[in-house]
């Protein structure tokens, strides 16, 4: 590459031609072969290129197309070369040859010495220009960070909230029903009940299954209802206290006329009362197990969720982060019908489970916020060849051509203002496409969404 060839390009006007020597001496020549791509969208912006002749497409990969955004065709227009101002930067988009010619390739150290000799201050501007405009995208990412993770926090104290309250109310009520059943065993002994009676009642409260009752409301009430009457008439102290556990259990009249053959006087009713106390303690015990497993579970679920503590890249089974993420979500889910078809020979795969929980949450919610409450949401995994293909699909109303064309865009998207996960579907495609090296796709009709995923079961790059 001569000086000579550069002099008439208008981008260095205002250089001697000592400086375009320190300029060529510091670059390479490339030539320029039609298909051949010369940067790539995403990766370190470590060169700066500078057309000389023949023509670059510039492509951005958009949804499941390679779009052309731009032709460089004109010498002395440049790509890249971003690193010279900004230790992040990156290349926009693909370079790509379509006539043959050449480039000069300067690397960005040699670009940033270059600028910082000649134009100390546009230096500094265009650093600053770097700086500003960064801050400002990490500070709105921060935000959306927070506003997604404080919505998913208060679904999860929502989640948690029901078991936690139905625990604190079962404990309350077994205090009382310990005090029940401790008074009445004291009051039956000073009746001198005899051996042979406390075990006749005994089996009497094993015939009684709290788990087993029956769940007919209606048919519970007039059970109720009828030992309430039957208890009246044998003079039975507090039956209406006494007539709700037994007719939750199953008791009715008959069952207290064969008590009745068993105890006499006021032994009838402290034994019913005994019986009616142990059976409310074991559905008590029952319902602080049941709440506090759920409450286990939920946790279970956001340490899974978030893998704060596995490693950035494993091998996991991807139904392990669909069940984690729909727990998370699980406040979103009343009126929907979640149906799991999980494939039985789904092998496990090579992947980062925070990420892909990250499209998970965002894949769901969107489907959640198309079918407004109501609705039935399927999540389905299955072998493909070398990969495995997640799907998940909704019976929203689907999305019109010109929202599933750009709905892969970065930026876009048809939410108001605080709505949604605060990540769009152009991250999902980024940590699928570009971390895992697979494939997101979207089918969209009336009544139907469908969104596959597509990953291989081991990485072959790590591109990030």
């Amino acid at each position: 590459m001569r000086v000579d060839e550069l002099r008439p390009l208008s981008l260095f006007d205002g250089l001697s031609d000592d400086q375009l020597a320190e300029l060529v001496e510091g670059g390479t020549e490339v030539p320029v072969e039609p298909g051949v791509e010369l940067f790539h969208e995403g990766e370190r912006a470590d060169f700066w290129w500078l057309l000389v002749d023949g023509a670059i497409d510039l492509i951005r990969h958009v949804g499941r197309e390679d779009n052309v955004v731009a032709r460089m065709d004109v010498p002395g227009r440049w790509a890249g070369g971003f690193r010279a101002w900004d230790e992040h930067g990156v290349y926009l988009a693909t370079g790509r040859g379509v006539t043959a010619g050449r480039v000069l390739r300067v690397p960005a150290e040699v670009l940033r010495e270059r600028s910082n000799s000649w134009f100390p201050f546009g230096g500094h501007l265009i650093r600053g220009l770097y700086h500003t405009a960064r801050s400002v995208e990490s500070t709105a990412r921060q935000r959306e960070s927070l506003v997604s993770l404080g919505r998913l926090a208060a679904g999860l104290a929502h989640e948690l909230n029901n078991p936690a309250a139905a625990a604190v109310r079962a404990v309350d009520a077994l205090q009382t029903a310990c005090a029940a059943l401790l008074s009445s065993g004291d009051r039956l002994a000073r009746n001198e009940l005899s051996a042979e009676q406390f075990a006749a009642l005994d089996a009497l409260r094993r015939e009684l299954e709290p788990e087993e009752a029956d769940p007919d409301p209606l048919a519970r009430s007039d059970r109720e209802q009828a030992l309430s009457l039957w208890m009246a008439g044998h003079g039975i102290e507090r039956e209406w206290a006494i007539a709700l556990p037994l007719a939750a259990a199953g008791a009715d009249p008959g069952w207290c006329a064969r008590a009745a053959t068993v105890l006499e006087g006021p032994a009838l009713g402290l034994g019913l009362e005994w019986v009616a106390s142990t059976l409310s303690v074991v559905t008590l015990l029952g319902e602080v197990k049941e709440s506090t497993r759920r409450i286990s579970e939920l946790v279970g679920a956001v340490r899974s969720y978030s893998q704060l503590d596995r490693a950035s890249m494993q091998q996991l089974e991807v139904t392990d982060g669909l069940d984690s993420t729909l727990a998370m979500l699980g406040h979103k889910l009343d009126g929907v019908t979640v149906l799991r078809e999980y494939g039985a020979d789904v092998p496990r795969i090579e992947a980062s489970a925070g990420e892909l929980n990250q499209v998970w949450t965002n894949l769901i919610d969107n489907a959640l916020d198309a079918m407004d409450g109501t609705g039935t949401l399927r999540v389905a995994t299955h072998v493909d060849g070398d990969g495995v293909v997640v799907e998940i699909g909704d019976t929203g109303p689907g999305m019109p051509p010109q929202v599933a064309d750009r709905a892969f865009e970065p930026f876009f998207t048809t939410k108001d203002v605080g709505k949604g996960t605060g990540l769009g579907l152009d991250i999902a495609r980024r940590i699928v496409v570009e971390r895992h090296a697979g494939t997101i796709t979207i089918d969209s009709r009336p009544g139907e969404t469908v969104i596959r995923v597509r990953l291989p079961l081991r990485r072959t790059s790590d591109r990030s």
